[in-house]
């Protein structure tokens, strides 16, 4: 951990907190998908999942959405960095940074892709075979998501314990503070 004078520890605990807030907010779009969404779509016929899931793919790319999911990145990359010399409270950013890495390419990779195959595809009305189009999309996307909302929530586990480390190392390093500033002739 740093001094205090160069204000890096507090900016650390608060990239720590919003890297934190985002990957829970990550994780939570991927669960959902995974335990309500699509289970809600594989009930409808081929036309109605293929058109709800254009106009998903389609609405969630929105600044909000970005922010979120570009912010889980690159708030949890500056927070290891910050933490670079702190032992033990760095090896659960890396290992959050690692899970959600892993998550990102694998939505680059696997699921946008099939999102834009999905798109190509046209208006559901009038693809002629909307059963295979389903066919080639819903079983692997599904798939990748649960992928992703696993490692999202593994993510958000390693932040949420590096938090709690850290507030345990700020208080361990304030009481040691306040110790040594009684036990000091300055104080008398």
């Amino acid at each position: 951990m740093t001094d205090n004078s160069t204000g890096r520890r507090t900016t650390a605990g608060g990239v720590l907190g919003a890297a934190t807030v985002a990957m829970g907010l990550i994780a939570g779009v991927f669960y959902i998908f995974a335990c309500a969404v699509m289970p809600s779509l594989a009930r409808s016929d081929d036309r109605v999942f293929i058109e709800v899931m254009q106009n998903i793919n389609d609405v969630i790319q929105n600044p909000v959405f970005f922010l979120s999911f570009m912010g889980a990145l690159v708030l949890t990359a500056v927070s290891a960095w910050q933490l670079r010399g702190s032992g033990g409270l760095r090896r659960w950013v890396w290992a959050a940074l690692l899970a959600y890495v892993l998550a990102f390419v694998f939505t680059v990779a696997v699921n946008i892709p099939l999102n834009n195959e999905l798109a190509d595809a046209g208006a559901p009305a009038r693809i002629a075979d909307p059963a295979a189009v389903r066919d080639r999309f819903e079983d692997p996307w599904v798939t990748w998501n649960v992928v992703r909302a696993l490692l999202c929530t593994i993510a958000l586990g390693c932040l949420a314990r590096a938090l709690v480390l850290y507030g345990r190392l700020n208080r361990r390093q304030a009481s040691a503070y306040l110790a040594s500033a009684a036990g000091s002739s300055a104080s008398r």
